[in-house]
């Protein structure tokens, strides 16, 4: 229970509901406890009057008539109060599991990116939705019967314990057996149970990976072989199912046999002790009979509530995992501050911690306000990993990132990244309307303002082509889109903020080179100042940059304008007249 003890705070926050439920249970057992009293009372006036002893017929009528109303009432407040029971402790549990998927979702949104790279997105769904909902059924379920349980046990065992002790200890004398089996049984449970759920996040895992990569697995003519490993995945997830299930099948039929041997004993014992004259009446072993099966489905549950615990605890445990893990990226103030874009690198390095790669190195440059710096580079050379830096997707190891003269660490970062439109390498599209993506840079944003940056971005004219227009609702990861419109749409996405700083990571590779030069000239003529940085693999997307960065290996190679790189004979010229030669055979 170390495990679940974490959830603790939401009981505290639904105290109300839980105290109004568990005074609801007690009330409906205590309700449901008279039917056993008047079927005793029932039986014995019917024997009195057979024996002689009563010989009033009216009387013995009347009692019985009174007896059967009062427990029919008794049973039908009993099952109102039990209404009233789910109404409050199960929908706790629905509370509950609001909060916990909330409070997961938003650690999942605080994490840095190298948590994300550690860790696969069906097993991240997975304990969002299966382990939430083992968690659920704990604070719901398990948790309502295990109240009534022992609400039940403590006043049957008084009832029964007035009428006749020594019929009680018999009767009840089976349950330490039943005690000790469902502890090692529960242990077992737990076990397997992990193994499941472990199990069920990577079939999860596969199966989204298949998805996403839908049109590769065609391409290549691979369904089967896919199809292969997925059964072989669902076998393994099936047997360790089969096993979880065989183990808690066996919970059921002992309950059931130690029910069954109770009774055995209360007809056994209660008919010794009837004959010997020490019970009330014969109605006292009828009395027992229905307090023992009155048991069956509280003492029966006992083995289905703990293998809930059991499943709970084993889910919590893999919810806490990541609930427990801090964000390598510290926001150390809450300040709003208005950037006016100007940045500098010192000496900075970054090393990623997941591979050891050094990125890079001594990386040294400053930009002013309204600057527009170009960085080119072999593949690997360091250009997205600078981008991601000035983001702060990533905090460095050594040196200085300066913005507008405040070290970068010191400032807000939600203040940071909202004046920062980025366009990442790969581009990520919404399933919803192409309006409604472009808008998620800045929700609150007119019609007329998408269709400005639209045009800007060279998209405007292909969406108008479209049948709905921007209303045209696309495909996952915009997969009913062209690269070159996924990229412009991103780009229309960064530009609607109106940012302080413009961030493009080789987003223009999949637009023909008139498109790409349409949009770079909007992009020069803009209404309002921005400090701008391209990285390209093409010269014509960055020459007109006032400042451009060759990286190399994490480093620094060359750095000056188009006109002094090129007299500087190195891979920036080598570059622009190997693409201006391919541009030449192209035409």
């Amino acid at each position: 229970m170390k495990e679940l003890s974490y959830i603790n705070k939401y009981f505290f926050k639904y105290k109300k509901n839980l105290i109004s439920g568990i005074i609801i249970i007690i009330a409906a057992r205590m309700l449901l406890l008279i039917t056993p009293g008047l079927i005793r009372n029932s039986i014995n006036v019917i024997d009195d009057y057979r024996t002689g002893l009563s010989t009033d017929l009216k009387l013995v009528e009347n009692e019985l008539i009174t007896n059967i109303f009062l427990i029919l009432l008794a049973s039908a407040l009993a099952g109102l109060f039990t209404f009233l029971t789910r109404q409050t402790i199960i929908n706790v549990s629905r509370y509950v599991e609001f909060d916990l998927k909330n409070e997961i979702y938003s650690q999942y949104q605080k994490l840095s990116l190298n948590f994300y790279k550690m860790n696969q997105t069906g097993d991240l769904m997975n304990r969002i939705s299966e382990d939430v909902a083992k968690v659920r059924m704990y604070v719901g379920p398990a948790l309502m019967y295990s109240i009534n349980t022992i609400t039940l046990l403590i006043i049957v065992v008084i009832y029964m314990y007035k009428q006749s002790p020594i019929l009680t200890f018999y009767t009840l004398s089976p349950l330490p057996f039943l005690s000790i089996t469902i502890y090692k049984l529960s242990k077992l449970i737990n076990k397997k149970s992990t193994t499941v759920q472990e199990c069920l996040s990577e079939l999860s895992s596969f199966s989204q990976e298949s998805f996403s990569g839908i049109r590769l697995i065609k391409s290549y003519s691979i369904e089967e072989k896919n199809s292969k490993d997925f059964d072989a995945l669902s076998e393994k997830c099936k047997k360790s199912q089969i096993s979880l299930v065989k183990l808690q099948a066996l919970f059921f039929p002992l309950m059931i046999l130690l029910i069954g041997l109770s009774n055995l004993l209360v007809i056994y014992v209660g008919g010794i002790q009837y004959f010997e004259g020490k019970l009330e009446g014969i109605g006292t072993i009828a009395e027992f009979i229905i307090y023992v099966n009155m048991l069956t489905w509280p003492v029966a549950s006992l083995g289905w509530i703990s293998s809930i615990i059991q499943q709970a605890e084993a889910s919590q445990k893999r919810i806490n995992e990541f609930l427990e893990q801090k964000s390598e990226i510290i926001n150390k103030s809450e300040e709003q501050v208005e950037i006016n874009g100007e940045i500098e690198f010192k000496n900075v390095g970054f090393t990623y911690k997941d591979t050891g790669i050094k990125a890079l190195k001594d990386i040294n440059f400053k930009l002013n306000i309204g600057d527009k710096l170009g960085i080119i580079g072999k593949t690997g050379s360091g250009k997205s990993t600078l981008l991601n830096l000035i983001v702060r997707l990533y905090n460095i190891d050594n040196g200085d990132i300066t913005i507008d003269n405040k070290n970068i660490e010191e400032v807000n970062i939600k203040s940071l990244r909202s004046q920062i439109g980025y366009v990442p390498q790969d581009v990520f599209l919404f399933s919803d309307s192409i309006e409604n993506n472009i808008k998620f840079g800045s929700i609150n944003s007119s019609t007329e303002e998408v269709i400005e940056v639209s045009k800007i971005s060279d998209i405007h004219n292909d969406i108008l082509g479209f049948k709905n227009k921007y209303k045209t609702i696309l495909g996952e990861r915009g997969v009913n889109l062209s690269g070159g419109q996924k990229q412009r749409i991103s780009i229309a996405r960064a530009l609607i903020r109106k940012p302080k700083l413009l961030i493009f990571d080789d987003c223009l590779s999949a637009v023909d080179t008139e498109t790409e030069e349409n949009i770079i000239n909007s992009l020069n003529n803009l209404d309002y100042s921005t400090t701008s940085i391209i990285v390209s693999h093409r010269i014509s997307s960055i020459k007109n940059a006032n400042k451009i960065i060759v990286l190399n290996n994490g480093q620094i190679e060359e750095i000056g304008t188009h006109t002094e790189l090129m007299e500087k004979k190195g891979y920036y010229k080598q570059t622009y007249e190997q693409q201006l030669i391919e541009k030449e055979i192209s035409e």
